[in-house]
């Protein structure tokens, strides 16, 4: 008995401590984030991210042990949080094959991931060409899920409407293409495209290929 009450004590002194170095790693994420935005890639160093932080270099290496492995776990970060956004959509959506399509549409430009310094940031690593084939390896299975399950959902929508001249790799690797190429331009652009007119120009690219699914926007 004293010591399962030894154990659950000993569990208890140490919830804070794992919680704190759970901050900690996200506080460090979110100034690597910072500094990519404003010095990019090759600008952002240890010291920029500690000073953003307001936290010592020393944690930092502690935390990390290097700044490439700071920069892989913050695309990491960015990969899974995307990742769980368009799936929970996709899961949250209603059972139709173009409303789950066009959840994982909307995902892409949630505000809480389509924000420019975000943005900002996927560009600045896979512009990066000497480290953006091990880059590209860490996002890889989930651009791949993606795709697959995208395929999947096209695939129904052309069975269901008899659109026989209609490939579902095709519009899979069309709507990829538009998301990188209107994430440029809501970067580049800000004040004259938004995440609402990508999501607007998407539904009528869906429009044309899918009529009787989709519905041109007003």
């Amino acid at each position: 008995m004293t010591t399962a009450k030894t154990h659950t004590a000993n569990a208890r002194a140490k919830a804070p401590r794992t919680a704190s170095k759970e901050e900690r790693r996200k506080q460090l994420i979110d100034a690597t984030i910072a500094s990519i935005r404003k010095y990019g890639i090759s600008g952002t160093t240890m010291t920029t991210i500690t000073k953003i932080a307001g936290l010592s270099t020393g944690l930092a290496n502690f935390h990390f042990k290097s700044k490439e492995i700071l920069f892989q776990e913050t695309l990491r970060f960015l990969a899974e949080e995307h990742h769980e956004q368009w799936k929970k959509s996709y899961e949250q959506a209603k059972l139709a094959p173009e409303a789950k399509l066009m959840a994982i549409v909307a995902a892409h430009f949630h505000p809480k991931i389509c924000s420019r310094k975000k943005i900002a940031v996927w560009y600045g690593f896979f512009g990066e060409a000497s480290a953006r084939a091990s880059y590209r390896l860490l996002v890889n299975e989930i651009d791949a899920e993606r795709r697959e399950l995208s395929t999947r959902l096209c695939k129904q929508i052309i069975a269901e409407g008899g659109y026989v001249t209609v490939d579902a790799d095709d519009v899979t690797y069309s709507l990829e293409g538009l998301y990188d190429g209107f994430w440029l331009n809501i970067l580049m652009y800000p004040g004259e495209f938004t995440r609402f007119d990508a999501m607007k120009r998407i539904q009528v690219y869906l429009a044309q290929v899918f009529p009787d699914h989709f519905s041109r926007p007003a």
